[in-house]
């Protein structure tokens, strides 16, 4: 894994709360509270950088200069449906501001390549920090034809935001978008013959919707 460029934020809270999401006996209303817990925490690290601003305030004791984010209105959300959704609030619960877009993806059968079939963003996504979310990156396809997408159609500050990764999915986005950073909780083991993530917590987008 030392090859690969992958930001893993493994602060306490994150990794006890992502254990508790592997258990196979985490039910729904937990496994989506949780998903939704670890996505703030991990917006709370991906924002560090985010450039400040100084602000002249007055506090009921007196004025001073503090600091606020120079922009959040620039900041879009962008899930992957379907299982994008369950991080899309959390993000959102840190920075209200922001928009969301939509973007959806089905596999050819007979290519086997992404294939769009749903994208709503705004129109001025060029301006904008696109912050793609995805629980799972496993195989890596889905997210590297996102995030192309997105740079056809304008995009040219993009983040990706996972739960957990492999590194055949880690790999596959520093080799296709190198310029793209890559956050996760976890870089687990490897794929297994049916492109689950080892150990990975099965299937992310049933857990959260409850259609196991």
């Amino acid at each position: 894994m030392s090859d690969l460029k992958v930001n893993v934020i493994d602060h306490p809270l994150i990794q006890h709360k992502l254990t508790m999401m592997r258990k196979k006996t985490t039910g729904t209303k937990d496994f989506r509270e949780l998903l939704e817990e670890i996505s703030m925490l991990m917006t709370y690290e991906i924002t560090r950088d985010f450039p400040l601003k100084d602000v002249e305030i007055e506090t009921p004791v007196s004025k001073c200069v503090g600091k606020e984010l120079a922009d959040t209105r620039k900041v879009c959300v962008v899930p992957i449906l379907r299982a994008g959704l369950g991080l899309q609030s959390g993000v959102v619960n840190m920075i209200p501001a922001a928009k969301i877009g939509h973007i959806g993806l089905y596999r050819d059968p007979e290519t086997l390549k992404p294939v769009e079939y749903y994208c709503k963003m705004p129109s001025d996504i060029a301006e904008r920090t696109m912050l793609v979310v995805d629980p799972m990156l496993a195989t890596g396809g889905s997210a590297a034809a996102a995030i192309t997408m997105l740079k056809e159609k304008g995009a040219k500050k993009l983040i990706l935001m996972c739960l957990v990764a492999a590194p055949e999915g880690v790999k596959v986005i520093n080799d296709e978008h190198p310029d793209v950073p890559v956050y996760v909780a976890a870089v687990d083991e490897k794929l297994n013959e049916h492109g689950y993530i080892v150990p990975g917590l099965g299937d992310a987008g049933d857990r959260i919707f409850g259609t196991l």
